[in-house]
């Protein structure tokens, strides 16, 4: 026995209810075995009564009327903000703010979503609940090292990077060999050029920041372990020096994400001919990172947060 299955979705609702309706079967008994709610076949069930068959189709949620339709120029200069730069929409409402353009960020997510520049495919992460710990500017800086993709004339390049986990202000640096002495002379660089004292870096345990994990620091019998140049550079100048624990990147999630931000949008969409282009691009795409909205900031840029807390905390003077 062939069975013809529904063409339409009208078709399949009115199956589903023309037991019910015709009182051959019970409501409760249908819905243990309908792949849909015991509430939609209420709702289809009304809708049958009251204008039969037809009252079944199903009608589009999209809003039969706008309050305030946004201008066609708005939605234009919006949808070339997300093609050209990839912000999400809570930072295109941001940087439209600045500009004198109020609109909100769900008008701007419906925006682009229409348009169909949104991602295609979500997985449904586990979300956890942490509690956020409320730094200082300073008082901990996350440094690593990644290889630059690809050789640049036949050599390999290494990019040292440091972020601030108050204000996600960071400071990019480029050299030809991954070495404690090159990672020594980037943290001068960032105590010079960070506004504020440097408490703090964290790192991994890679040869480049520690030897704890190396050589005869691993034997228990070796009373007198030999220590490393970075832990004695940062203990003259008196900076803590933290690791994290081996094979788990998570405690170093902050610059782990910024260099996954380098590599989508800076890397991968550009050549470099030489060194020096690549040191000059480098530098111009640190200076937009440090003047780019971030969420984790409400808002603000890593040099509006430092800015904002000079301002609002200023530095004690002694008499």
């Amino acid at each position: 026995m062939a069975i013809c299955m529904s063409k339409t979705i009208k078709e399949e609702r009115w199956r589903w209810i023309l037991s019910i309706a015709h009182k051959k079967a019970k409501l409760v008994d249908i819905a243990k075995v309908c792949p849909y709610s015991k509430r939609s076949l209420e709702r289809w069930l009304a809708a049958y009564k009251k204008g039969g068959i037809e009252a079944l189709t199903p009608e589009s949620t999209e809003p039969k009327q706008y309050r305030t339709e946004t201008p066609i120029w708005l939605k234009e200069k919006i949808i070339a903000l997300r093609k050209e730069t990839n912000k999400c929409a809570k930072k295109i409402h941001w940087q439209l703010a600045k500009t004198g353009l109020l609109i909100n960020e769900r008008t701007v997510g419906k925006i682009i979503k229409k348009d169909g520049l949104v991602r295609k495919y979500r997985v449904k992460k586990v979300k956890y609940k942490y509690i956020r710990a409320n730094r200082q500017p300073g008082e901990l800086v996350e440094v690593d090292v990644k290889y630059v993709p690809g050789p640049i004339k036949n050599k390999r390049y290494f990019q040292y990077t440091a972020i601030d986990t108050a204000s996600r202000w960071r400071h990019l640096a480029i050299y030809d060999e991954q070495a404690t002495y090159h990672a020594i002379r980037f943290i001068k660089e960032v105590v010079q050029l960070f506004p504020h004292p440097i408490k703090a870096i964290k790192t991994d345990n890679h040869s480049t920041f520690t030897n704890y994990y190396l050589g005869t620091n691993k034997r228990s019998d070796v009373t007198i372990k030999t220590r490393h140049g970075l832990d004695v550079f940062c203990a003259a100048i008196g900076i803590v020096h933290y690791l994290i624990d081996p094979g788990k990147p998570a405690p170093n999630g902050m610059v782990e994400r910024s260099r996954r931000e380098d590599e989508e949008k800076f890397y991968q969409p550009n050549t470099f001919k030489s060194l020096f282009d690549l040191q000059n691009k480098l530098k111009r795409w640190n200076i937009y990172y440090n003047d780019l909205e971030h969420c984790g900031l409400n808002g603000k840029t890593p040099n509006e947060f430092l800015k904002d807390y000079q301002l609002t905390n200023p530095p004690k003077v002694c008499t």
